[in-house]
């Protein structure tokens, strides 16, 4: 609809944009006339400019006709704006935006805008309307905050990173009195502070990402000596927690949470702590956690660290509520308790129950291969059949890191041959699944493990590949039948699945959060069962049409790849793609087929590849350019190649390309020098461009993923499941949203 020519933008006819010839047969000839879009209704067009970004709208469409001008202003489409991850839009076109928006915005998003710079931020003092703001991932300092909150008087929900340096008593009295009034506040701390969670006196919701990597915990022994006047969370609804690895992050948040000793808000409804690692530091006010949830009697959402409850106590608490979201990630020995409330009765009522989180402890699960004995991270086929009976409404289900063995044999009370998938594909309403590659076998095909070689022929034998089956791409119009008859049931009964995330037992990333790189052992052990999913299970996968993002970790049944071909040929709508460790650890060989399913791959915009031998040669980087869609690239190899040369022309080809990260091998002054290349000749175009390409076994290599912006580990270079990690959406927070603006008027400073 629009044309520019040096930067001026030429006007042109709309009707003459989009015509279409009308024939209307009246009985006796055909007229024919032509639809303009001025022809179309003001609500027709509003709903297609609803999926247009406010940045296109203000600075693109709005200068196309008067009639589209006015449109583009309509408070309907103006109130509530969105701008995270706007990579094309640098600093001048978002202060035009917020320009034109000061009179209208109410719920502004700027969150992962990292590029931004504080000019920019300072714009935000004229949007004095606004309710809702997201600054996550922005730098912000304490006194650019102060004059922020000073100029908002209706402000009532705030996201921000207290980032170091950051000192809560530069911030004056009119922003002190900004925050008492706070509903929601949504805190990313990266350095050992309370941030502005003293001055909060009447907050509903406190979600907090505690991700400091610099400091030592004698840090925090400060803060709880220099700032304790937390306040006792009285009206508090929701808590979230969401640590980092690192002793310092559980000890900040245990001072957070040292009130809760005192008295829990009467008001919990929801409770969400995620603590990594093995050995979570122990709380002492779980019981009286415990004790007030099963008082109260309306949770809505609920995770906790494994050491934190006991089962009996959790027992307690889910026989007295009615969850929404349940997260038990890591709580192998929860998770026994957890399917027996929800199967028998100890839920109040399980049909409410719409996310689900069983996974279990990725680095513990590797199955005994010579042993057939239940342990804590084997799911049981006939607990699973009732969960699903039991919680039809599920759909988000995370399972990984857990171990399903399909037993043929006839279970009392259960159909014959009843397998997991079989039982899942009740699930109508499944939207994201996560399962252990085991859990696609159907078990009947998996030979028994050979005997081990002895130790005189150990290295000089070739091991043998079981239970593996290559599929191979010559019957497109039917499914694979054999090995899959489980998938294939999957598949027929949840057509509407989105999200799918398949690992293998035991894998484990490369690229590690804040510790050294690892050397990796190649021979990895899996269970059998796993070993035996390969590409005729991967070619299944395109019977879900709809899926947009797909997930493949930890499969070395995989021989060719073809399976992958297949699946990209069929999933059109495929945008986010993640490979790691894929057939043998030896070698990459499914690389041509690898190239084949980038090439069909028309809608993708977010790679992740992970493999220990990468070869990036001028073919792989061809045909990566065929993905044109393409905007966030992240490559991880031990010992992976890259023709810079290759590189460049690449992103030359992919324009929309901001995100760019590589760890592979070779020396650090090459890598030093392409992504030099690469942000002196493409910065000043993309504004939001990052490079980051650095050896993966580097020993400084943890102080680059430091310096790399959060939004970018979190969303795409660190491997971890997204199923069911969070509520799917808040209904408190929703709800409360729609109550801050219909309430708030520019006239009402309150």
């Amino acid at each position: 609809m629009t044309s520019s020519v040096n930067g001026r933008v030429l006007d042109e006819d709309m009707d003459n944009q989009i015509v279409q010839a009308v024939c209307v047969e009246d009985g006796i000839g055909v007229v024919s006339g032509s639809i303009g879009m001025s022809d179309f209704s003001d609500e027709i067009l509003l709903s297609i400019l609803r999926y247009v970004s406010t940045s296109d709208l203000v600075n693109n469409v709005s200068r196309t006709c008067r009639k589209l001008h006015t449109l583009c202003y309509d408070k309907t489409l103006l109130t509530t704006v969105t701008l995270s991850e706007e990579y094309t839009a640098d600093d001048g076109a978002i202060r035009q935006v917020l320009k034109h928006l000061s009179n209208h915005v109410q719920s502004l998003s700027l969150s992962g805008c990292y590029w931004l710079s504080g000019s920019t931020i300072d714009r935000l003092i004229r949007c004095r309307s606004l309710v809702r703001l997201d600054l996550s991932g922005c730098r912000v300092t304490s006194l650019r905050l102060s004059r922020l909150l000073s100029s908002l008087p209706l402000l009532r929900s705030l996201s921000f990173d207290v980032s170091p340096g950051f000192d809560s008593a530069q911030l004056s009295g009119e922003a002190r009195d900004s925050l008492s009034r706070l509903s929601e506040l949504r805190q990313t701390v990266l350095t050992p502070s309370y941030g502005v969670v003293p001055c909060c006196s009447s907050l509903f919701s406190l979600q907090l990402q505690l991700d400091i990597t610099r400091e030592g915990t004698s840090m925090c022994c400060q803060l709880m000596m220099g700032q304790s006047s937390v306040p006792h969370y009285q009206q508090l609804e929701e808590f979230t927690a969401c640590l980092a690895p690192g002793e310092v992050n559980q000890t900040l948040l245990l001072l957070y949470l040292a009130v809760f000793s005192v008295r829990v808000p009467e008001r919990l409804r929801s409770f969400l702590v995620s603590v990594p690692g093995p050995n979570p530091a122990h709380w002492p006010a779980a019981s009286s956690l415990a004790h007030s949830l099963v008082q109260h009697g309306d949770l809505e959402a609920l995770q906790l660290p494994r050491s934190w409850l006991d089962a009996t106590s959790l027992g307690r608490v889910l026989l007295s509520n009615a969850p929404k979201h349940l997260n038990f990630s890591r709580c192998p020995t929860l998770r026994q308790t957890v399917i027996q409330s929800l199967t028998g009765t100890g839920v109040r009522d399980s049909t409410r129950l719409v996310s689900l989180n069983l996974s279990g402890i990725g680095h513990t699960s590797n199955y005994p291969e010579c042993s057939r004995a239940r342990g804590e991270e084997e799911l049981v086929a006939e607990a699973m059949s009732r969960l699903v009976i039991c919680c039809p409404n599920l759909s988000h289900l995370n399972l990984l890191h857990t171990h399903y063995h399909h037993d043929n044999a006839h279970t009392p009370g259960l159909e014959a041959n009843t397998h997991l998938c079989t039982s899942l594909s009740k699930l109508t309403h499944l939207r994201s699944l996560a399962l252990p590659a085991c859990a696609l076998s159907d078990g009947s095909h998996t030979p028994s493990p050979s005997p081990s070689p002895s130790s005189l022929l150990l290295g000089l034998r070739k091991p043998s590949r079981l239970g593996l089956q290559t599929y191979r791409p010559g019957s497109e119009d039917s499914l694979p039948r054999e090995g899959t008859s489980g998938l294939g049931t999957l598949l027929a009964g949840c057509p509407c699945l989105e999200v799918l995330e398949i690992t293998g037992p035991g894998f484990i990333s490369a690229l590690p959060r804040l510790e050294p790189c690892a050397r990796v052992c190649v021979d990895q052990r899996t269970c059998v069962n796993a070993r035996g999913v390969g590409d005729t299970h991967v070619a299944a996968l395109r019977g879900f049409r709809g899926l947009r993002r797909l997930t493949l970790a930890g499969l070395p049944g995989v021989l060719k790849g073809t399976g992958l071909v297949q699946v990209a040929e069929h999933c059109r709508d495929l945008r986010a793609l993640s490979l790691a460790n894929l057939g043998s650890l030896k070698t990459w060989n499914y690389s041509a087929a690898l190239l084949d399913t980038l090439r069909n791959c028309t809608q993708l915009t977010q790679l992740r590849l992970e493999q220990p031998y990468l070869v990036c040669n001028g073919a792989f980087w061809e045909a990566l350019s065929c993905c044109s869609r393409l905007r966030r690239l992240c490559l991880i190899s031990r010992n992976g190649t890259f023709h810079p040369a290759a590189v460049v022309t690449f992103m030359e080809c992919c324009r929309d390309v901001m995100v760019c990260h590589m760890f592979l091998g070779g020396t650090l002054v090459a890598c030093r020098t392409l992504q030099k290349t690469l942000l002196d000749r493409f910065s000043v175009e993309r504004p939001a461009l990052s490079v980051v390409i650095y050896p993966l076994l580097h020993e400084d290599l943890p102080l680059v993923i430091r310096d790399t912006p959060l939004p970018l580990l979190d969303q795409l270079t660190l491997f971890q499941s997204r199923v069911a990690q969070a509520p799917p959406s808040s209904q408190l927070g929703h709800q409360r949203a729609k109550r801050q603006l219909a309430n708030q008027s520019p006239s009402s400073p309150w």
